[in-house]
């Protein structure tokens, strides 16, 4: 267990600097001393986020931030668009229909992006303005596609619907400029490019969506982002926060803005940039088309008359190398391997490796090593390896 490598789309790899930072001795959530660093984290999140906005860290998981999302800032059937191009956006859908919301669901074809035109024509088409909001995803977990969230806030024109944003597996992974682009709501969570272990959920506000919030007549309690802000203003949580967790958070984002968080996307798209690499020249399909494919996973179709069950088993218990299955309508048919958070080169090459040992068992006919080299390539030319051999 010690030795896997692990490229999930979360849980990911945490660094030796982040556990040890969580492996601090226990203290009260109400002290001094933990009123300096929850400060301190907030400050410095906002610089992964590109943000000036409220940030608030919660305990909880990434679908509670999104479900705060909705019960914060929208009222029981108010006319939302849910966006969608896998099985992340129809969770967002099923959040906003479990709260009672009014939903435009727009499902895009696996494997493409959302189009800004069609939702520039949805707004344009509420000449009452009575969409309150959209909803989805910066990254897309299922299908590793990324959305193009600066045209599509650039869509809305001067329509006032509010901009959720669903950054739970893309954050520090693909591009996020909160305040450049005009995102209003954006929630992500801790086991992901941050680098920490799973607990921690993190939202920012915009002052637009503050002042829908003083609006909202919704029924909540722990989710009470209101409540939530009123504390952080005093560096405070509501409730008792994962304090190690908060420690670990801590040490993960000085890692984050030491490289620089446009550095840390650069870099995620050299993972990604290396994986495809391999996965072509095995002759696999991605699920993503080239031109929007992000920087935190690739999902591939599996061989005809392979299962994707079999690829991830066969890796995982005879080569210690865990990588995810497929979801939703590709389940069965597509894998997922991750390159977000902390991964490095090696991890990269010991999954194509792996890949290739598990595909040669189940019959997949194709040369040993294609993969791999092609992996190595991408990395020999991003290291600058052997720049002037001929």
């Amino acid at each position: 267990m010690e030795n896997q490598f692990l490229l999930l789309p979360g849980p990911t790899q945490v660094p030796n600097r982040v556990l040890q930072a969580a492996n601090q001795p226990m203290i009260s959530h109400r002290s001094s001393c933990f009123k300096k660093i929850f400060s301190q984290v907030t400050q410095n999140a906002k610089r992964v986020f590109c943000t000036e906005n409220d940030l608030l860290i919660l305990t909880c998981s990434g679908t509670a931030g999104l479900e705060a999302a909705v019960v914060n800032f929208l009222n029981r059937g108010d006319k939302v668009i849910v966006a969608s191009v896998g099985n992340f956006g129809n969770r967002f859908r099923d959040i906003a229909e479990a709260h009672g919301m009014d939903i435009d669901f727009i499902d895009f074809p696996l494997g493409t992006a959302i189009d800004p035109a069609v939702i520039a024509d949805r707004l344009a088409a509420d000449s009452q303005q009575q969409i309150k909001a959209i909803l989805l995803q910066q990254h897309e977990t299922s299908t590793g596609v990324y959305n193009p969230l600066a045209e599509i806030s650039a869509a809305r024109g001067n329509h006032p619907a509010m901009l959720f944003v669903d950054a739970v597996s893309g954050l520090g992974a693909c591009p996020l400029k909160t305040d450049e682009w005009g995102l209003d709501v954006v929630v992500t969570s801790s086991q992901k490019a941050l680098m920490v272990q799973p607990g921690l959920c993190l939202v920012t506000v915009s002052e637009r969506a503050w002042a829908a919030a003083a609006n909202n007549h919704n029924e909540k309690f722990y989710l009470d982002l209101t409540k939530a802000k009123k504390y952080a203003d005093e560096k405070q949580t509501p409730f008792t926060p994962a304090v190690s967790l908060v420690y670990a958070l801590n040490e993960a984002v000085d890692m984050l803005n030491e490289q620089g968080i446009d550095n840390v996307i650069a870099e995620h798209y050299f993972r990604r940039d290396a994986v495809r690499a391999a996965i072509k020249a095995l002759g696999l399909k991605p699920v993503a088309d080239d031109q929007v494919a992000g920087g935190a996973v690739t999902a591939v179709y599996t061989p005809k008359g392979i299962t994707s069950a079999e690829i991830t088993g066969i890796m995982r218990e005879k080569y210690d190398t865990v990588i995810a299955g497929g979801m939703g309508a590709i389940k069965n048919t597509s894998f997922r391997i991750a390159h977000l958070g902390f991964i490095r080169d090696m991890d990269l090459i010991a999954a194509i490796g792996a890949l290739e040992l598990a595909l040669w068992e189940l019959g997949y006919n194709f040369e040993l090593g294609t993969g791999v080299a092609a992996c190595q390539k991408v990395i020999f030319e991003k290291r600058k390896i052997f720049k002037d051999r001929d």
